[in-house]
């Protein structure tokens, strides 16, 4: 009996976190988490606090394929909190978050994020 209640408690957290789970977060945004295979640029970190809200620049790049990491964002953002509202573009609360992923030369990922104050809210 207590081995068939371990045994679902650990399907139910397999089955919550996805299979290609980020171990690391952006540095600047703390609840962000950055996919297995690219590394961020922390050099190219911008932030700044305004009476209106945050804004946060961040970069990362990797030997992934930008297909690949817009599907683990489209993925995990919305486990977070954020809203899908439109291709790239994610609200949560107040907050815009959007992503910007293109190719590199060498076939790889180049992601920045920007989080910025929804106006009007």
């Amino acid at each position: 009996m207590i081995r068939a209640f371990v045994y679902s408690l650990v399907l139910v957290f397999a089955l919550a976190v996805p299979a290609d789970a980020a171990d690391q977060f952006v540095s600047v945004i703390e609840d962000l988490p950055l996919i297995d295979g690219l590394i961020e640029n922390e050099n190219a970190a911008v932030t700044f606090e305004a009476a209106g809200g945050r804004i946060i620049e961040a970069e990362a790049r990797g030997n992934i394929k930008p297909f690949d990491v817009v599907q683990f964002y489209d993925n995990v953002l919305p486990q977070l909190g954020w809203v899908a509202a439109d291709t790239g573009v994610f609200e949560r609360e107040s907050e815009r978050l959007e992503l910007d992923i293109t190719e590199d030369v060498d076939g790889g990922a180049i992601i920045r994020f920007s989080i910025s104050p929804i106006k009007g809210k």
